[in-house]
């Protein structure tokens, strides 16, 4: 998207800690950031466009990152955190590896520096009226994000949840489980809680850039995945990267019976509003 002539608003820098342990080779920071400016208006779920300095005369270089969490409790300023995983890439001519423009940008910045970003974009993760109603997430990497506050707000702000939580998180490794790892363990804290339970996806062979398991973990829970989606109180929430939409499709695929059965369903689903995704 070519956001020319949008004007930009500000964020301040107040704090950021990696949250993959040191041995990882993964580089995954936790980024807390304040603004003044009155227009934002984000919220938990979408997705706003950090703008880097450009390269090769590129005035600017923008990339998406997700509302990792937002609190508006001070009238002057809004707090929000984003979580940026340093990227690199392989120059599929040259085989020259390279940095990440945006996510080395954001990983190199110190606190107090500022960043500019436009939007919100794409659909906030709405919490239903109905505190009965089943939540069904699923993600992959940095999508876990939006989901860690997701559950901190209906344990933590509205003092619990009846219905059935279930979080389907992938990652690379142990060592990715962002917010699940030995360091990082916050979303533990709800393990206790009677409607939460998460379980969690590794690759087989992450060295060799295989996918995690997602798929396979959503099969081993075919029947109560499947009890939930055809629930029509449930809602669906998925985040993360592209290409995660289709393995989810395909393991529903399998869930439902066949790919005509899910597409039906999806289709419901959406239809009454119950379907959320923020993909990047």
């Amino acid at each position: 998207m070519n956001t020319d002539g949008v004007l930009p608003q500000t964020a301040t820098l107040v704090a950021s800690h990696r949250i993959t342990p040191a041995e990882s080779p993964e580089e995954v920071r936790h980024m807390q950031f304040t603004t003044s400016d009155a227009g934002f208006d984000g919220r938990l779920g979408q997705c706003l466009r950090v703008r880097a300095p450009g390269q090769f005369g590129q005035r600017w270089h923008e990339r998406l990152y997700s509302i990792a969490e937002i609190d508006r409790s001070n009238p002057q300023r809004t707090d929000f955190a984003l979580l940026v995983r340093r990227c690199q890439a392989i120059d599929k001519f040259s085989g020259e590896r390279y940095d990440g423009v945006a996510s080395n940008y954001l990983c190199n910045l110190s606190v107090g520096g500022q960043i500019e970003f436009t939007g919100p974009e794409g659909h906030p993760f709405p919490i239903p009226d109905d505190h009965g109603a089943g939540l069904l997430m699923i993600g992959m990497g940095t999508g876990i994000a939006p989901f860690r506050g997701l559950v901190r707000r209906i344990y933590d702000e509205l003092g619990g949840w009846q219905g059935p939580v279930r979080l389907y998180y992938g990652a690379r490794s142990g060592l990715e489980m962002l917010y699940m790892n030995e360091e990082n363990a916050d979303l533990a804290l709800y393990y206790d809680q009677p409607t939460f339970e998460a379980f969690r996806a590794v690759s087989p062979r992450p060295h060799f850039g295989v996918p995690p398991a997602l798929d396979r973990t959503l099969l081993d829970h075919a029947a109560e995945v499947w009890a939930m989606l055809q629930d029509e109180r449930t809602h669906l929430f998925i985040a993360g990267p592209q290409a995660l939409l289709a393995q989810v499709d395909s393991a529903l695929d399998q869930v439902a019976g066949s790919a005509e059965q899910w597409a039906a369903l999806r289709a419901r689903i959406k239809s009454a509003g119950r379907w959320n995704e923020v993909l990047y």
